[in-house]
């Protein structure tokens, strides 16, 4: 298994085409999927045909960005993913940041662990000028991971979702960090 970045106790590797089934499997934890489309599961044929594909299609594009498998350095349990990559359309130098994570691994500290080791890649090996991350206004958890990693709330703002989820109400959040604002 190649390394992309490693930690104390995460390996974050390129997804393959044999990950299909991990992904299914995350993706159907209604607890997992909760803030995203209010519980309901990615199809497999949607995991199989738009999002692994779409991984691995920009790992040819950007190599050095993307979703990462997170794996468990010690016993190589897939924990989830982490997202590290510019986003469509947006300036250049800047990268959004995302986690989905089994929720075995919740209250672990790998989202923030995982986190941390990106926004310190990004600044230092890859030239990043600007990280950012977003999650709805009611996703506490996720707001801690964002805050632990260094980002700081920039603002709320409102997007309509095709899925009625829960919470929706109160908006969504930024939070973000410059390079000249980064502290390793």
């Amino acid at each position: 298994m190649s390394a992309y970045l490693t930690t104390e106790r995460l390996l974050l590797r390129r997804f393959t085409a044999a990950d299909t089934d991990l992904l299914v499997e995350l993706d159907s934890d209604p607890q997992v999927m909760r803030y995203l489309t209010g519980g309901v599961p990615t199809p497999r044929e949607v995991v199989e045909r738009e999002l692994l594909p779409g991984y691995l299609d920009a790992y040819r594009r950007h190599p050095s960005f993307g979703h990462w498998a997170a794996v468990e350095r010690g016993g190589g349990e897939f924990l989830g993913w982490f997202e590290f990559r510019p986003h469509p359309g947006g300036p250049p130098g800047e990268v959004e940041l995302g986690y989905r994570l089994r929720r075995a691994a919740w209250g672990r500290g790998y989202a923030t662990e995982g986190s941390l080791a990106l926004v310190r890649h990004g600044f230092t090996a890859l030239g990043v000028d600007r990280v950012f991350a977003t999650t709805m206004a009611v996703n506490l958890g996720s707001r801690r991971v964002m805050e632990k990693a260094g980002l700081r709330f920039v603002r709320t703002f409102h997007e309509h979702w095709p899925e009625q989820v829960e919470g929706a109400e109160h908006g969504e959040v930024e939070y973000a960090l410059e390079r000249a604002h980064w502290r390793p």
